[in-house]
């Protein structure tokens, strides 16, 4: 009996493709999972400053949509690659970046102006803010309702469209 369970499985290509990707998707789940194990979840973390042109912001105060909240910093290529997207997101959506560990005001300032980027930025030269959010690496997301609850975070490289769909789907 188990010689012919081996004879069937050795001829069923699809079926151990499929075992195959279920293992994949299985591994990538969870190292996932293991990345933002840290990452703040539920209740939003109390993030209120000055962004770097000036104006007072705390997050508490955009109940009529979901925020995108994006750590990045000056040094990380990863976070350049997504510099565009967030720049472009933040026409449409309400988004506040927080540099982490990039420098003073004036050095995220010039980085900004130099990579013609103009999306609201509070500085976050020690790391505090990232701290309270549970960030430890950078690029990190969150994505926080109408409720002030984080519903998404994702750390790493995520593209335009994917934010767009989880701002969506946040609504």
């Amino acid at each position: 009996m188990l010689s012919r369970l081996r004879q069937w499985w050795r001829g069923h290509r699809l079926w151990r493709g499929l075992v195959e990707l279920l293992l994949i998707m299985g591994v990538f789940l969870a190292l996932r999972a293991w990345l933002q194990q840290d990452m703040a979840s539920g209740p939003v973390p109390m993030l209120a400053g000055t962004t770097l042109d000036g104006r007072a912001f705390d997050l508490r105060r955009y109940p009529e949509r979901p925020v995108l909240v994006h750590f990045w910093a000056t040094w990380c290529r990863i976070c350049a690659l997504e510099q565009d997207s967030i720049d472009a997101i933040a026409r449409d959506w309400p988004v506040i970046t927080v540099a982490m560990q990039s420098g003073s005001a004036a050095d995220v300032q010039q980085y900004l102006r130099e990579a013609g980027l103009d999306f609201p930025v509070i500085n976050d030269p020690d790391g505090t803010l990232a701290r309270r959010f549970g960030v430890q690496a950078v690029p990190a997301t969150f994505i926080v309702d109408e409720r002030n609850r984080i519903v998404i975070r994702e750390r790493g490289f995520t593209s335009e469209a994917g934010l767009r769909f989880r701002l969506w789907l946040a609504r």
